[in-house]
C-alpha cells in the first residue's frame, strides 16, 4: 500500500538531493513520485551565523509538481525535520504568491529611494570634491 503526501530527502542517481513533499502514484506497473515543489538546500556558514540557502530544483519553470520515475532514485528518507518542512512551505507559499500575481513588486528594480545613481568615476569624482572641501 502507497501512503499518502509525506516530506522526503530524494536522492537522484545523478548525485542531485531534493527536498520536497511527496505522493507516490503506481501507474502501468511503475512507481512514479509526485514531487510538490522540489527544492535544494545549500548550507550557508559564517563567522556568527549558520543556516540554509534555499532555492528551486528546476530554475527555469514555475510548475510546482515534477514526476520523478523511480528508476532515477537512489534512495528517498522521509523527514519530520520540523526546520525543513518548515523552510519548504515558507518556499511554497512564496512561490505560489509570485505565480499568482500577488507581488508585482520586482526587489532589483532601482528607485531613488535607494540612492543615487552614478558611475565609479563620478563617484570618486564627487567623494573628492567633498573631501577637499571639508
Amino acid at each position: 500500500m502507497i501512503e499518502e503526501d509525506f516530506y522526503a530527502t530524494i536522492k537522484l542517481k545523478n548525485g542531485e538531493e531534493i527536498f520536497a513533499k511527496v505522493s507516490p502514484s503506481e501507474e502501468e506497473g511503475r512507481t512514479l513520485l509526485l514531487v510538490n515543489n522540489p527544492i535544494i538546500f545549500s548550507e550557508v556558514n559564517s563567522r556568527s551565523t549558520y543556516g540554509y540557502k534555499v532555492e528551486p530544483w528546476l530554475k527555469t519553470t514555475t510548475e510546482d509538481l515534477i514526476i520523478i520515475n523511480m528508476d532515477n532514485v537512489l534512495t528517498i528518507v522521509e523527514s519530520s525535520n520540523i526546520e525543513m518542512i518548515s523552510l519548504h512551505q515558507k518556499y511554497s507559499r512564496k512561490l505560489n504568491s509570485l505565480v499568482n500575481g500577488e507581488k508585482k513588486t520586482n526587489s532589483n528594480t532601482l528607485t531613488k529611494e535607494m540612492g543615487y545613481i552614478s558611475t565609479v568615476k563620478d563617484a570618486k569624482d564627487k567623494l573628492e570634491n567633498i573631501f577637499k572641501n571639508s
